[in-house]
Order: C-alpha cells, then sequence, then structure tokens
C-alpha cells in the first residue's frame, strides 16, 4: 500500500489522509473535491493495484455525524466506540474472568476513548461469569 499512500499524498497532494492497513479516512470541506478524489482513487487502485473499494464501505459525511474508523466515531472533542464493537466487546467476554486476555484487551481499548460506561459493564459482567 506504500504506492497508494504516495500517489495520495504526492500525486493528489491531499492533505488529511490517514491509513491504517486497508482502512483510510480523507477529510475536506469541500464535497465535490472529495467526490473527485474518489474516482482518481478507485481508478488508480483498479489500474495500477488491481483493487477496488467496497461499495458499501465508501462514505462521505459532515464532521458532525463523526468519522467512523478503526471500531471508533471520531469527533471534533472526542471518540465513542462503535456499536457494532460494544456488542462484539460484551459478547466477546462473557464467560471470561476479569484477569483474561480478552476482558483485559478490551478495557485497554477503552482507555483510548469515551469507553467508561462500556468498560464498568465489561468489568461488572466478568466478575460475575468469572
Amino acid at each position: 500500500m506504500n504506492e497508494f499512500d504516495q500517489y495520495i499524498k504526492h500525486k493528489l497532494k491531499v492533505k488529511y489522509y490517514v491509513r491504517y492497513a486497508d482502512d483510510f479516512v480523507i477529510l475536506s470541506d469541500n464535497k465535490e473535491y472529495i467526490e473527485q478524489l474518489l474516482i482518481n482513487i478507485n481508478s488508480f487502485l483498479n489500474s495500477k493495484l488491481k483493487l477496488k473499494l467496497h461499495p458499501n464501505k465508501v462514505f462521505i459525511k459532515t464532521y458532525a455525524s463523526g468519522v467512523d474508523f478503526l471500531g471508533w466515531v471520531h469527533f471534533t472533542d472526542h471518540r465513542t466506540l462503535r456499536s457494532s464493537t460494544k456488542r462484539r466487546a460484551i459478547k466477546g467476554v462473557i464467560g471470561c474472568d476479569t484477569d483474561s486476555r480478552t476482558s483485559q484487551s478490551y478495557l485497554g481499548l477503552l482507555k483510548h476513548g469515551n469507553g467508561k460506561k462500556i468498560a464498568k459493564s465489561i468489568e461488572n459482567i466478568t466478575r460475575k461469569d468469572g
């Protein structure tokens, strides 16, 4: 994906771009600019890397609705855990004790955003089940 990063940064000159593995976010206050970037990115991915963007995973949203990235919904002043990640965390810790790797992993993740309430739920579940 380094070739993709170079294309985004140097050829398209995208200022606000973040990528982790195969997920990426581009920020702009210009919707038309983003729409044009999508056309260019699709063309590059298809012709140079033989890849395609998943049609159900491309979104153009406002900052106010948050940026869904890596299990979190990021806002300008905070981040919250994505609803599906919350459900997966709760389901994943059922039957675990508080010291299990699974529960500790989720509790560690939750320290990176507004996750105190869900962390408390996980602690309560693991105390009961473990």
